[in-house]
């Protein structure tokens, strides 16, 4: 099933999960860091889903679009209010096209899948990053990710349905320390779990906790 959307209702929610992940990431380096190396000779990025640019804080090019106006107003211009299912770009806008944890929230991510590749230009290239369902395995005494519409076990196939060449990017590394009960019951909150159960849980586990975070870049190319 597809995961809610509450940028515009419940903010604060987004904002202490991107929080919680710049604070208390212990090893490598940030995705958005990492894509940006790997766009940096991309003249015209396109970032769907850009909720507040932390993409465009590491990549000056990116042009943000997201549905969510309370956070899309802090994304640097140029930036566009637009659904992932209708881009308000013109056929062959753009040298590539992101969406960061965000495919899951649509029912059918397919849809969101030929936009993006509608605006690429020939010869660009989309790439999506998506969780595992076997994310923070360190937590499942207490909380396991529920499958959605697009995650990394079936994301690959998505992406394949749409573009011509597709390549895969995993993670599976000790990548956060939560250092006690409070960043475990908030970290626990940005994945929806409601704050009452989220509190009780936090103090089931011992802390400093380590999490394994699992998921995967996929990389589509459009054909020339």
């Amino acid at each position: 099933m597809s995961t809610p959307r509450d940028y515009d209702t419940d903010p604060g929610r987004f904002r202490v999960g991107a929080g919680l992940t710049a604070r208390h990431l212990t090893g490598g380096t940030s995705l958005y860091a990492l894509l940006a190396e790997r766009l940096r000779h991309v003249p015209r990025v396109l970032d769907i889903g850009c909720a507040d640019g932390a993409l465009r804080a590491e990549l000056p090019q990116v042009v943000g679009v997201d549905a969510a106006l309370t956070l899309l107003r802090e994304h640097p211009a140029p930036r566009l209010m637009g659904e992932a299912t209708a881009l308000p770009f013109a056929d062959g806008s753009f040298g590539a096209a992101v969406a960061v944890n965000m495919l899951y929230h649509l029912p059918d991510p397919l849809e969101a899948l030929r936009e993006a590749r509608r605006v690429l230009a020939p010869g660009g290239m989309f790439v999506a990053a998506t969780p595992s369902r076997a994310d923070s395995p360190e937590l499942a005494e207490v909380w396991r990710p529920s499958r959605t519409t697009f995650d990394a076990e079936e994301a690959p196939e998505l992406v394949a349905a749409v573009f011509e060449r597709v390549e895969v990017e995993r993670w599976d590394a000790p990548l956060i320390t939560l250092p006690d009960a409070a960043a475990v019951r908030d970290y626990l909150v940005t994945r929806f779990v409601p704050r009452e159960r989220a509190e009780s849980a936090s103090r089931q586990v011992s802390t400093p906790i380590t999490l394994t975070k699992r998921g995967a870049m996929v990389w589509g190319f459009r054909g020339l």
